[in-house]
Formats: C-alpha cells, sequence, structure tokens
C-alpha cells in the first residue's frame, strides 16, 4: 500500500477557501496512491479557537464538496483530516471524513477527546461519541485525531474492531514534538498496528506546529518522518506485517482486561 501524508501549512494569511483550494490540488497531485490523509483542523488551524464557529460548516459543506471531488479525480482513498462541523442543532464537532476513490463519503468521525483543560476545543465543541473504522481494500482503518492519541483505551477499543492501519491527523504543537513521536510510536506497538500521523506546519494563532508527520510499523519503527515545514511524506508498507506480527509475537492475546468493548460505527 502507498500512503501519503499532505502535511500542509496552516497560515494566517491563507482564506481557508484558498486554503481548501490548495489541499484540493495537493490530493489530487498524488493520483496513485492507495490513501491520502490530510490534517486536522486545517481549514482554520487547531489553535484558532475564535474561528470555530464562523468557519464552522454542515457535514455536507465546502470541504465535503472539494474533498469528495478530488478524491474522485485522484482516484485515492482519502482521509480529509478534519473541519469544524456545525450540526442540525448548532453543536460543533471536530470531524474528520473518510472518501473512497469514487468520492463517496465512507465513514465520519466525530473526535471524542477534546483539548483545553476547560478552555478552547474542550469547551467550543461536542464530543464524540462512537468508535470508526473504515474498511479498504487489503486494510481496515482505525480512525483517531489528535489529543485522542494520548487515549491508549480508545486505540485498543479500534483494535478490537478490526482496526490494522491507525490513522491520526493532528495540529500538534511544536513544543511538544517529543510525546508526538512517542506516542504514536507506543500505539504502533502496543497493538501491533501501523500507525499514520499526519501533523500541520504552520503557525496555528501565534502556535507555532509540529509538523514531522509520520509512519510507524507494527515493531515501532519509524518508516518515514516528515521534517517541520510544508510537504508530502509518501511511505510504502506492507498491511499484510500486521497479521504476521501477531503471529509471531501474539501478545494481544494475552489481555486480561478491558475486554467488553462497544460495537463501532463504519
Amino acid at each position: 500500500m502507498r500512503a501519503s501524508l499532505i502535511q500542509i501549512a496552516v497560515n494566517e494569511d491563507e482564506t481557508a477557501e484558498a486554503r481548501r483550494l490548495r489541499a484540493a490540488s495537493l490530493v489530487r497531485a498524488q493520483a496513485g496512491a492507495d490513501l491520502v490523509v490530510l490534517p486536522e483542523l486545517w481549514t482554520t488551524g487547531a489553535f484558532a479557537f475564535e474561528e470555530f464557529a464562523a468557519r464552522a460548516e454542515p457535514r455536507e459543506g465546502p470541504t465535503h464538496e472539494a474533498m469528495a471531488k478530488a478524491a474522485s479525480e485522484a482516484g485515492v482513498w482519502l482521509h480529509a483530516g478534519s473541519f469544524p462541523e456545525r450540526d442540525e442543532h448548532g453543536a460543533l464537532y471536530n470531524t474528520s471524513l473518510v472518501f473512497s476513490p469514487s468520492g463517496d463519503l465512507a465513514a465520519a468521525y466525530r473526535k471524542i477527546h477534546r483539548f483545553g483543560f476547560d478552555k478552547g476545543e474542550a469547551v467550543l465543541m461536542s464530543a464524540g461519541d462512537a468508535l470508526v473504522t473504515a474498511a479498504l481494500p487489503g486494510t481496515t482503518l482505525g480512525v483517531a485525531t489528535c489529543y485522542d492519541l494520548r487515549f491508549p483505551e480508545l486505540f485498543r477499543a479500534l483494535v478490537d474492531a478490526g482496526a490494522e492501519t491507525l490513522v491520526v491527523p493532528a495540529g500538534w504543537p511544536e513544543r511538544r514534538r517529543a510525546h508526538w513521536t512517542l506516542l504514536a510510536r507506543a500505539r504502533a506497538v502496543e497493538n501491533q498496528a501501523f500507525v499514520l500521523a499526519c501533523g500541520t506546519a504552520g503557525t496555528h494563532a501565534g502556535v507555532p506546529q509540529a509538523g514531522h508527520s509520520l509512519v510507524v510499523d507494527p515493531w515501532g519503527e519509524v518508516l518515514a518522518e516528515a521534517g517541520s515545514g510544508e510537504e508530502v511524506l509518501t511511505v510504502e508498507f506492507d498491511p499484510a506485517e500486521v497479521a504476521r506480527t501477531r503471529e509471531r509475537f501474539p501478545a494481544l492475546r494475552d489481555r486480561v482486561l478491558g475486554l467488553d468493548r462497544p460495537a463501532p460505527r463504519s
């Protein structure tokens, strides 16, 4: 499988519409990849809290439309990162969309763990409440977002639901970049799964972003890692390595605690 992680830069001098057009162009340029991933809240910036309400869209709004078209034109599976969604009742969510190569919506995930410690996203956005997986040819994606990376129980639940490749778009700050790499590798090792962690570059509301998107294999080895600026990180990996790893080193079968899980929503 060939995956391309688009580490797009989010800067204040570019409008959301201009960035949406640029992101669509970058997705189309990845024709030939099997899976393309964008980062978290790339239309606004993950730390641009004051922009969330003003730039929130319905699920079938302009970001959905642009990304569905780009996925179809490129012929790729597209995890379109996330954007501020406003539902029919006016509530805001940090929502991720996954599109098939035909441009159809394959999965939607509302971020469960909101960041901010009683401010920012934690008070401005509502929490999702459902596990989400997406079945691709050759692998099943488990979908999570940014701060979710700090909660291993979510990823274990996704693995219980059949996930073999864990996709984590993020707007992770530079000052905690060491945690970003450490946690991505930890989630890969403990779940014996691939982790595709796609961050943003640039600055969000004065907060420098970590960049350093990375792809980690089921043994915790980093297969590829981006730098700090805008770039496309492309890597080829074999999804069948998950089953081989779990067979050679069957640690997951020795679990004792936490075996009762809710059913996922795909």
